[in-house]
C-alpha cells in the first residue's frame, strides 16, 4: 500500500501563526487529518492551560465530552496548526474517541484550511472575554471570538395541558425560539 500524499502543507497565515494551506483542490467531505496528541484529563488540562493568567489565549486542546482532551502541543501532529475561522472550511468531527478534519465544502489549491474552534468557555461573553479569546479570522461573518458559552441545561418540559389555547401557545414559543438561532 502506499503512502498518501498530503493534502496540505504549513505556511505564515494572516490569521494566526503557522497554518495549513492545500496543496490541491479537497473535495468537499474528505477526511482531511486526524487531530492527534497527547490524552490528559480535563482537570491537567485546565492546570497546564490558565487562561486567568494569560494575556492572550493559545491553547492545542480539543474536547472529548468525556472530561479528557487531546492535547496537541507537545506530540500533536500537522492539524494542530489548522486555524479558527467564523466562516469556515473544514469541520472537526469526534468518531469515537478520535477527532477527525473533514472538508465541509471543495476546497480549492492554495487555499487555508480553516475549522470553527467553539471554544468552550464558564460564564458570560463579556468584553474581557471576548478580547482574551480573539478571532482574527477577518471574514464577513466574523463573530470577533473563538469563544461560546458553555450552553446551560435545559429545564425540564413542564406537563402538557388539555387548554388548546395553552398548546397553542407553546408551539408558537417553540417556533420563534428556533426561527431566532
Amino acid at each position: 500500500m502506499g503512502t498518501q500524499k498530503p493534502w496540505f502543507e504549513l505556511r505564515r497565515s494572516s490569521i494566526q501563526g503557522k497554518g495549513a494551506f492545500a496543496l490541491r483542490d479537497i473535495p468537499k467531505d474528505t477526511r482531511v487529518i486526524e487531530y492527534t496528541g497527547e490524552r490528559i484529563s480535563a482537570e491537567e488540562a485546565s492546570a497546564r492551560y490558565d487562561d486567568s493568567r494569560a494575556k492572550r489565549h493559545h491553547t492545542f486542546l480539543f474536547e472529548l465530552g468525556d472530561e479528557r482532551c487531546i492535547d496537541a502541543k507537545r506530540i500533536g501532529n500537522d492539524a494542530r496548526y489548522i486555524n479558527h475561522s467564523c466562516e469556515p472550511n473544514c469541520e472537526a468531527l469526534q468518531e469515537g474517541n478520535r477527532i477527525f478534519i473533514y472538508a465541509r465544502k471543495q476546497i480549492p489549491a492554495g487555499a487555508e484550511l480553516t475549522y470553527d474552534y467553539q471554544y468552550v468557555i464558564d460564564g458570560p461573553l463579556d468584553a474581557e472575554t471576548r478580547a482574551l479569546y480573539a478571532c482574527k479570522c477577518g471574514t464577513r461573518k466574523c463573530r470577533g471570538t473563538i469563544a461560546v458559552a458553555r450552553p446551560r441545561k435545559k429545564l425540564a418540559k413542564p406537563a402538557k395541558r388539555s387548554n388548546a389555547k395553552s398548546s397553542k401557545t407553546a408551539k408558537t414559543t417553540r417556533s420563534k425560539r428556533t426561527a431566532s438561532r
